[in-house]
């Protein structure tokens, strides 16, 4: 069928007043009105760093992601900020020898995130540092906190007190902003003060604040080994996480942390929250950063494996919208990647 066949073939229509494709009509009227970035300096890359001086050891659901010793990620932080990248997040893998129902290792001066803070400071001081204060690295029943003497719950206020202190040895190893994750009642009041009496005023805490109990963890759990060290990849978190069906709640938690002292707000996971993330931004003027979490990236990459989706595009995508629906800092295990194609091309953002 041509246009001559059409109904009212002929006819005059009436142009329209507004044509929108006049500013998608070449790539660079494109770039000139483009709202949105994503650039390498907007991204902060999560690393796992574990004893000894093995090979970088993959982590099988995280395609391109291994578990680093600490020369080996004092390397890829000197790669990092070649390429950009102004923030890490560091997160230890620890013995099971070194874990117990306590957790006790997080409070040993010499354990490793520590030396490995104390590391990539003294070969990359331009990195900014982002350390994680919770205790399921360490706990043997993969917890963020100590239990209740019945073991049915995380003891809030005694696991408050330990992450207390353990944000202060962060700070005396020289992190610039503890990032408190485990979601106890009061944690980043409690840190703000420690901070403060110990000497550490200018320690910045990059508050979890909106994080979900979310399916999305469990690459994340495999590469630290915390669901391994309670025998189970279902660890119930559902006393402290967020409820993923609940926005006020999620709102009202935030803010709460805003009151308290955090400098930098968060939302866990990133994609599947973006609604929260856009209110958030609307609720608060301080900065947010949102994680794009393990889940979320085991998945582009299995769906981009089978050919279902380009890795790139989707990736792009991904981060494009997180930055849209508001937030300043992404968490992603992305970032170099993203980097480095940036710097392959010239480009300076997404």
């Amino acid at each position: 069928m041509n246009n001559a066949s059409l109904p009212g073939a002929g006819a005059a229509l009436p142009a329209p007043v507004l044509r929108p494709r006049r500013i998608r009509r070449t790539s660079a009227i494109r770039d000139l009105v483009q709202e949105t970035r994503v650039t390498a300096a907007d991204l902060i890359a999560p690393l796992f760093v574990k004893e000894g001086t093995d090979a970088p050891e993959p982590v099988g659901s995280m395609p391109g992601v291994f578990r680093l010793n600490l020369d080996d990620l004092v390397a890829e932080c000197r790669a990092l900020a070649a390429l950009g990248i102004r923030g890490i997040a560091l997160f230890p893998v620890t013995p099971p020898a070194l874990k117990n129902p306590l957790g006790t290792e997080a409070l040993n001066p010499g354990c490793l995130v520590l030396r490995a803070v104390r590391a990539v400071k003294a070969a990359v001081p331009e990195l900014v540092l982002f350390t994680d204060i919770a205790l399921d690295p360490y706990t043997s029943h993969g917890h963020d906190g100590v239990l209740t003497p019945d073991g049915t719950d995380v003891d809030n206020d005694a696991t408050v007190e330990i992450l207390a202190r353990m944000s202060v040895l962060h700070a005396e190893a020289g992190t610039d902003f503890v990032a408190p994750s485990d979601m106890m009642d009061g944690r980043v009041a409690a840190l703000r003060a420690a901070l403060d009496a110990a000497g550490y005023p200018q320690t910045g805490i990059l508050a979890y604040s909106a994080k979900f109990a979310s399916a999305y963890y469990g690459p994340f759990r495999e590469a630290v080994g915390s669901a391994a060290a309670a025998g189970t990849k279902l660890l119930d978190k559902r006393t402290y996480q967020l409820n993923p069906a609940n926005r006020r709640e999620a709102i009202a938690d935030a803010l709460l942390d805003e009151s308290e002292g955090a400098d930098l707000l968060m939302v866990k996971p990133a994609g599947p929250y973006l609604d929260i993330l856009r209110e958030l931004r609307d609720a608060s003027s301080l900065p947010i950063a949102a994680y794009q979490v393990s889940g979320e990236y085991a998945q582009i990459h299995a769906a981009a494996e089978k050919g279902w989706l380009d890795l790139r595009k989707t990736r792009d995508e991904s981060l494009l919208a997180i930055r849209r629906a508001g937030a300043d800092l992404i968490l992603t295990y992305f970032a170099k990647a993203l980097a480095t194609d940036l710097a392959a091309t010239h480009g300076r953002a997404v």
